[in-house]
């Protein structure tokens, strides 16, 4: 396999993945700092010019939540994805939850901070974006009250996706007055096998 990542993207997620399935692969980094996602090269891979995609023989994968449930359904045996069809809905319930009403807002704050040119910032999305955010983060800390795992009574993929969405939070301070929500980051990123922080990766590569 041969996971095409940069930084702290949404390839973390996959790269989580991987390592905790303790399968081998071939890290190819694209630096998107210097353009590399647009260039003719990559666009052969993905033609959208986005990290992550993960090639696995034949197969061409795009999209960090498809790949991760890709490897969980070709690893099944490892227990990534819940085999009880409750628990599944939940697990399904969950993941889109992590990545339509916490993801989107994150992404919406990122834009407007650091992605686009200043004269495009938009300082009153941030207020609702972190308005959103809150809300929607407090279901989930009533959720955790008590849970260990997203779902059911082990990790899965969409620990792995929600952890790093979680982190991606904490480093924008999004995870004030949500303890269970900040205390399952730090048992999840405590993993053996879990990645380097969000912020950690981003100090490397400014060399600090």
């Amino acid at each position: 396999m041969k996971l095409y990542e940069f930084g702290p993207s949404r390839a973390i997620r996959v790269r989580w993945t991987l390592q905790e399935l303790g399968v081998d692969f071939d890290a190819i980094t694209v630096n998107m700092m210097a353009g590399e996602h647009s260039g003719p090269e990559f666009l052969k891979i993905n033609p959208a010019g986005k990290l992550p995609a993960l090639v696995d023989g034949d197969l061409v994968l795009t999209e960090s939540v498809a790949i991760v449930l890709y490897l969980a359904e070709k690893y099944s045996e490892r227990g990534l994805i819940p085999e009880d069809i409750g628990q599944r809905a939940a697990f399904f319930r969950w993941l889109l939850f992590t990545t339509t009403e916490l993801e989107q807002p994150l992404w919406r704050i990122t834009r407007h901070t650091s992605i686009y040119p200043a004269d495009k910032r938009l300082p009153a999305d941030i207020a609702l974006a972190r308005g959103d955010f809150a809300a929607m983060g407090r279901v989930l800390e009533e959720h955790m009250n008590g849970r260990q795992f997203l779902v059911g009574d082990s990790a899965t993929v969409a620990d792995f996706v929600l952890a790093y969405t979680l982190d991606w939070a904490k480093m924008l301070k999004l995870l004030d007055g949500l303890p269970h929500l900040d205390q399952y980051v730090e048992q999840m990123y405590a993993r053996p096998k879990a990645p380097p922080r969000i912020k950690h990766i981003i100090a490397k590569m400014r060399g600090g």
